[in-house]
């Protein structure tokens, strides 16, 4: 549905603007959450994406959603998308953008995979580790697979370390099996 490199060249073009116009926090902002907004509302996903919905009820849609949250430079970019015909890739636009402006700003993404949802003192420990091994900030994404059973699994960059209880078991049973 969404096609990742037309979307990473709207991010930088967005990015390059919003630097020219001193307002690169404030546009930061607006795609966390736009980012947040679309990935967490099917729905939202649904109607951005439908061929069906026509584009004018698709900005109203997203601007009364956003109503007076949005500066000039995100305004923009909706109705960019609209005229361009990929107003369905906003949410990965805003994505994008978003991981353009913490590469920026030195900061990394640590994806860290667990069973449960981490709590935030699990989360300071984990983000404190990542500084520590890499030098860098670090924001933390954690993602759910209950399939791991327990432990963690951590990725920062091409990095990754795996304290899985999955991965355990399966050293144990090629061992058993050689």
């Amino acid at each position: 549905m969404s096609n990742n490199r037309a979307a990473l060249r709207y991010a930088k073009a967005i990015l390059d603007l919003s630097k020219d116009q001193k307002n690169i926090d404030e546009t930061y902002n607006n795609m966390q959450l736009v980012n947040d907004t679309i990935a967490e509302n099917a729905e939202l996903q649904t109607v951005l994406g439908s061929s069906i919905v026509k584009s004018d009820i698709k900005k109203s849609a997203l601007l009364a959603i956003f109503d007076g949250k949005l500066n000039a430079v995100s305004k923009g970019l909706i109705d960019l998308l609209i005229s361009n015909k990929r107003i369905a890739d906003f949410g990965t636009v805003a994505s994008q953008f978003v991981k353009l402006y913490d590469t920026e700003k030195g900061k990394q993404i640590a994806k860290v995979t667990t069973a449960m949802a981490l709590n935030d003192t699990l989360k300071t420990q984990v983000l404190g580790k990542v500084k520590e091994l890499t030098g860098k900030e670090a924001v933390l994404e954690n993602i759910i697979d209950p399939s791991i059973i327990g432990g963690f699994i951590l990725r920062v960059g091409d990095i990754q370390y795996d304290a899985s209880i999955a991965n355990k078991l399966n050293v144990i049973k090629r061992q058993f099996s050689a």
